[in-house]
């Protein structure tokens, strides 16, 4: 098999047995909360996603920051030392300058390690949808595909990978400018959800709207029934803000309507929470189109 490592960051929200079972590399990103600064691992060493959301339902507000060029380099220096070659799969571009400071690090290293290959993928992805672009690459690699083999493939299904969820707070997406202060009021005072999806070039866009949580979680599932490619062959993944009794009710309608066998169920961590706050509920998986 070809001696490449697969490396990511942490707004893939994969759950950690995951990270374990997919020998995945995986750059933490950080989020700072009451004055304190947290390095998001996936599998919540320094904030657990539930300690966090109770945090922002008390009130307290979550900045974060993209990962600069030298945490990049930190992580993917070693790995080239051992004498591995480099497929990073990098948080959307769209929404963060990550990616960037992936491209940055990798192309300082190269002159370092003229011998070595490092690739960097703008995933044009966030949270699980990041994720499950990451789980197919893994599988792909664990089939025998090559760096070359597994990083076109990405490239050429990447934006096949649909992204549909929907928040139960409206305020959130106003901080982070997603919607309008008139909307979030509005929106609030109707008991209005909003259906957003990631698109082409990685932006956060708001496609519809649902009268109550029910029918905005309903919309999420008819999105898939719209879309999906032969959805009863397909894992998919689905992430929530603390809220897992709910995402269970969107993973059963899922199986009944699509014939799905397998929804893959886990936090939306720290970094991608602070900007959707707790109750969000979000889909993924492989469609015609994004």
């Amino acid at each position: 098999m070809s001696d490449y490592v697969i490396l990511t960051d942490s707004s893939c929200d994969l759950p950690p047995e995951l990270e374990r079972e997919l020998d995945l590399a995986v750059l933490p990103l950080t989020v700072e909360i009451e004055g304190k600064r947290y390095r998001n691992f996936l599998d919540g060493r320094e904030i657990d996603p539930k300690e966090f959301y109770n945090k922002i339902r008390a009130g307290s507000q979550a900045t974060t920051a993209a990962v600069n060029v030298g945490e990049w380099s930190d992580v993917m220096e070693p790995l080239l030392a051992e004498g591995k070659d480099l497929l990073v799969l990098a948080f959307s571009s769209g929404l963060s300058t990550t990616c960037n400071s992936a491209m940055i690090a990798a192309a300082d290293l190269r002159e370092q390690y003229p011998d070595r290959k490092i690739y960097v993928v703008d995933t044009l992805c966030a949270s699980m949808g990041q994720g499950l672009l990451v789980y197919l690459a893994c599988k792909r690699k664990e089939k025998g595909g090559s760096l070359e083999e597994v990083r076109d493939w990405v490239e050429q299904n990447k934006l096949h990978l649909c992204h549909w969820f929907t928040v139960d707070d409206l305020n959130h997406l106003k901080r982070g400018g997603r919607v309008s202060a008139a909307t979030a009021l509005v929106g609030t005072m109707l008991n209005i959800k909003p259906v957003l999806h990631v698109d082409d070039e990685g932006h956060l866009i708001n496609m519809s709207k649902a009268r109550g949580r029910q029918a905005s979680l309903k919309a999420l599932v008819e999105k898939a029934a719209e879309t999906a490619i032969d959805p009863a062959s397909q894992v998919m993944f689905l992430s929530h803000g603390d809220c897992l009794e709910e995402a269970g009710q969107v993973a059963q309608m899922v199986k009944d309507k699509l014939g799905v066998k397998e929804v893959v169920i886990s936090y939306v961590g720290p970094v991608i929470g602070a900007h959707t706050g707790p109750g969000v509920i979000a889909f993924f998986f492989l469609g015609t189109q994004r």
